[in-house]
């Protein structure tokens, strides 16, 4: 992605350079702890695997120290203002042509652990949104450890990830999260999962027309789709349970499987059009 020489958003908040807290869980082995991390990283809550207990875990090096690990997170930061920047532009123009208005979100940067309206956000969660204050938490870390540890990685995959939780905005802003939210309280376990299944998946649907902008604009390269649907699939529920338990719970997911991610993704991505994400219709 030719990315560069592209806007940057101004609403952003620089916390990094802050200590960090230390992540809750049982020793279970060093993948186990991996894999834990690393789908949390995704949105794929896997805490569960890890029982009481307290595992220590180096904290990512603060941003404004020399050195290369600065210079690589500044670099991510900027790509990360840009990404933001395509976002707001994106929503800006549909939410008119609905006859409303775009709340911008407010990106945070962090560094370990910060403060949010809805409680201590950690860098094992990975990329967040927090509804309460309607901003985007992002540690950068986690684009490293995407790359390294999932398979995942590439610019666009990291702005597809980006994307997804400024989609969580949209349906909170669309009132789409609170529907959902009140229906899954008259529902049992399964079915209240299989509703968060599908605002994830809406939320990787508008990260796809999020794609469909950038493509418009003449600023993809080779390969870039071929990475954010790689992604996609690396993130499912079903692989990240193969991983950490050795086999597949259905009823568990909450984020959909590597399958849906794709095709939602890639739907996205192909119409350019918010109004072909509705996961919630009978397919």
């Amino acid at each position: 992605m030719r990315w560069q020489d592209m806007e940057r958003s101004e609403n952003v908040e620089d916390r990094r350079g802050g200590g960090g807290l230390p992540v809750g869980g049982k020793p279970g082995g060093i993948l186990l702890l991996l894999v834990v991390l690393v789908g949390g990283y995704f949105g794929v809550d896997l805490t569960g695997l890890l029982d009481g207990g307290s595992v220590p875990v180096q904290q990512t090096a603060p941003a404004r120290q020399g050195g290369p690990v600065a210079a690589q997170n500044d670099e991510l930061a900027e790509f990360t203002r840009v990404v933001l920047r395509q976002t707001e532009m994106l929503w800006e123009k549909f939410f008119r042509s609905q006859g409303k208005q775009y709340e911008k979100p407010r990106l945070v940067l962090y560094s370990g652990a910060t403060q949010t309206a809805c409680g201590y956000g950690e860098s094992a969660m990975g990329p967040f949104y927090c509804p309460a204050d309607h901003k985007l938490y992002v540690d950068l870390s986690f684009y490293h450890d995407m790359q390294t540890k999932l398979g995942g990685g590439g610019d666009f995959a990291l702005g597809y990830v980006v994307a997804h939780e400024v989609g969580h905005h949209v349906q909170n802003l669309l009132g789409i999260s609170d529907t959902v939210t009140m229906e899954q309280r008259r529902l049992p376990k399964k079915d209240a999962n299989r509703l968060s299944v599908m605002l994830e998946l809406q939320a990787d649907c508008f990260a796809g027309v999020w794609g469909s902008s950038v493509k418009s604009m003449g600023r993809l390269e080779q390969g870039d789709l071929n990475e954010a649907l790689r992604t996609a699939t690396a993130i499912g529920d079903d692989r990240l349970q193969r991983m950490s338990r050795g086999r597949v719970v259905p009823d568990s997911f909450t984020h959909g499987t590597s399958e849906q991610r794709y095709y939602w993704f890639k739907r996205g991505f192909d119409t350019g059009n918010p109004a072909q994400c509705n996961t919630f219709a009978k397919q």
